[in-house]
Order: C-alpha cells, then structure tokens, then sequence
C-alpha cells in the first residue's frame, strides 16, 4: 500500500458494511430472547446465537475505522483547533437533535410497554425534557446514540495529542514492527491488549452506554479508536496483513464454530468450572481482533476500488445510523399488537426501517440544508464522485 495514498475506498466500503449489520442487528433485538426497549411476542432464542457472533467485533470495529479517518482526516487539516470546532459541530449537533426528536420515541414505547405511561406522547414529551426521574430509565436519553457521543469524547481527547501520537504511529512504522507482526503474530500480540480488559476493566465496569463509569467500554473502544489512527497509514501493518488475512478468515470460522458450540452448551459443560470458563471468556476477544483483521485485510484485497454507488452510501450511512432504531422501536411497538406471524413482523419492520431510512434521507434530509447538518452531513451536497480522501466517520 502506498503510503502517500488517501483513497481507501476498502474502509468506506467496510463502514457502510458495518452499519448494515448494525441495523440488522437491532432488528433482531426485536425478537431475541434478551432485553430491549419493546420486544415481539414471538421472542425466542434463535437468532442469539448469530447475533452473539456479531457482538464481539462489530462495535470496535467501527471504532477503529473511526481512527483510520481521524488519521486522514487530521493529516489534512492546517488547524486542530479549527478542525476540532468543525467536528464538534458535526457530532454534537446530530447528537442533541437526535436525543430531543429523534431518540424521545424509543423512550416512549418503551415505558409504554413497561407499563409506566398512559398514552399521549405530548404529555410524555414535556416530562421526558424535564428530566423526571419516576421513569426506570434516564430521559433525556441518546440510546443507540451512545457511538456518537463516544466517538466526539475520543476525538477530542485525542487531538491535543496529536503531535505524540503521530511520532508513535512513526516509530510503529519501522522494520521491527513488521518482524514482531509477522508470522501470524498479528493476529495474536494485539489481541493480549483486549484479553486484558477482558479480565480486567471489563469484570469491574461492565458496559452500560452512560459514558461516565464505563471504562470497560472506554478501555476496550478508545484502544481500538487509537490503535485505528495509529496504523491508518501504516505501511507494514497492511502489508503484513495482506499475507496473513487469509489466515485470520480460517481462525475466525474455527472460533466462530467453536464459541458457537460452547455458548449454546455453556450451563452443561462449563457452569461452575472457573479456569474454563476464563479460557472461554479468553476467546471472545481474541475473535473479535482475528475477525476484524480478516475484514480489514479481505476489504482491503477485493474492495479498495471505488463503486457506483459508494459516494452516496458513505453520505447516508450516518443519516440511516440515526434513523434506524426508532423505526424498528416504533413500527414493533405498532405491528406487535395486531397478532402477525413472526416472519410477517420480520418482513414489516426490515421494509419499514430500510424504506423509512431511504426515503427520509433521499428526499428530505439531502435536499433540505437547514436539515443536513441535524443528520451528520454538510450544508452543501458533495459530489457524487468520490472524493479523493476518505469519508468515513467524517
């Protein structure tokens, strides 16, 4: 990979992937067998254990590519203190405009279900700014919004930091980077830092989305944010990768099998038995980093060419972000009572929530401009041709 290079069109593709799943994801939260804001009357645990593959790594996932274009992104950029106030702008104000418009209808339905409402979402709507504490939940709330306020604390954090940060990222490109990496060892030394908070921030803090007190989450995505900028220009790390993501695709499906056959048989083989189930506990981050090290080194062999298609999804993949949860939240709180088939329920609230997303974005969050900025997207539309440096988590 050349290091001068700014298009990397394999993490736009990549990103707009993980949204994708991230959607599916909270669909399927609708009709799992855990808790969530409202649920389907025909939840049950089948799907838990697809969606127990995919919550390892999706998050921190999104960490990281969030680091790779703070990298590209600072790197552009004359002034940190003006691309700081720019940034702000451009998290904080979908952040508070999404927890007074966009979040409030997933608190309602939710306390609805709960049983702690009477309906009337004005009524609700005035107690929930207030910030009454009657409800077991707090309000106001960002909800799945949460990635958003974290991803503005990391980046600013970092940012008066840059000039130590950039030396490091330096002194990681040197040969005896790519000899302590080489030989499949990427796929193993990074993954100790997650294995420590496994057993470490992760026991005492267990995460929680409130920001203050989860420094589980904080340890787990701030190391993946920052090890994102780190390497986000690295040109040994991708080469390295290059040779050995093929490998870290075989280790994925092995674990992937393997924590699938000891999740689903944990209580009969493992309940009460302590150094196994640590060893156990030990794999989940290990798969997180192997499999993410097999998207990033796949993406960046087959997909790190630029598409139809791509400028468009990489302007509306923050928007449908946004969007997406209060359309599953309220159209299942809607459909669930009318006593549809649980495929049928499945089949309405996907079309609902991919054609909400669509449309709102399409024709009235891109063509409005007082609207884009509310939803992460400049005043001014960009061009439809990708541009030459990367837009991810811009």
């Amino acid at each position: 990979m050349d290091k001068t290079s700014t298009r990397r069109y394999d993490l736009d593709w990549i990103r707009v992937i993980a949204f994708g799943i991230l959607i599916f994801y909270h669909i399927g939260m609708f009709f799992n067998s855990e808790g969530w804001h409202v649920k389907s009357v025909h939840m049950n645990d089948t799907v838990d254990h697809f969606m127990w593959l995919s919550s390892p790594f999706r998050m921190s996932l999104l960490f990281l590519i969030s680091g790779v274009a703070l990298r590209y992104a600072t790197d552009k950029t004359t002034s940190v203190r003006r691309f700081a106030g720019r940034r702000f702008g451009r998290l904080f104000i979908p952040l508070v405009f999404g927890m007074l418009v966009i979040v409030t209808p997933q608190a309602y339905f939710e306390l609805l279900a709960k049983g702690e409402l009477t309906p009337g979402y004005l009524d609700f709507y005035g107690r929930y700014l207030s910030g009454e504490e009657s409800f077991s939940i707090t309000v106001p709330t960002w909800n799945h919004l949460w990635y958003v306020v974290y991803l503005l604390v990391y980046t600013l954090l970092l940012l008066p930091l840059l000039p130590v940060v950039r030396k490091l990222a330096d002194m990681l490109d040197r040969p005896w980077f790519g000899r302590m990496m080489g030989g499949g060892r990427l796929l193993v030394l990074p993954a100790a830092i997650f294995i420590t908070c496994r057993f470490t921030t992760d026991m005492d803090f267990p995460e929680n989305h409130a920001l203050w007190g989860d420094w589980g989450a904080h340890a787990r995505y701030g190391s993946y944010f920052l090890i994102g900028f780190l390497l986000a220009k690295n040109v040994i790390f991708w080469d390295v990768l290059a040779r050995t993501w093929r490998i870290a695709a075989a280790g994925t499906l092995v674990l992937a099998v393997s924590l699938s056959l000891l999740w689903a048989n944990w209580d009969n083989w493992f309940d009460g038995i302590t150094w196994i189930e640590n060893i156990v506990r030990a794999l989940r981050p290990l798969y997180a980093w192997v499999i993410i090290m097999a998207i990033l080194g796949a993406g960046q062999a087959y997909l790190n060419r630029p598409g139809k298609w791509l400028s468009y999804c990489t302007e509306a993949v923050f928007p449908w972000y946004i969007l997406h949860q209060t359309l599953i939240v309220v159209t299942g709180a809607l459909i669930d009572p009318m006593g549809l088939g649980i495929w049928t329920e499945f089949f309405l609230i996907m079309v609902v929530t991919i054609g909400g997303c669509l449309v709102i974005h399409e024709y009235l969050i891109r063509r409005t401009p007082l609207l884009r900025p509310l939803f992460g997207v400049p005043m001014m539309a960009r061009e439809r041709v990708m541009p030459a440096q990367p837009q991810i988590a811009e």
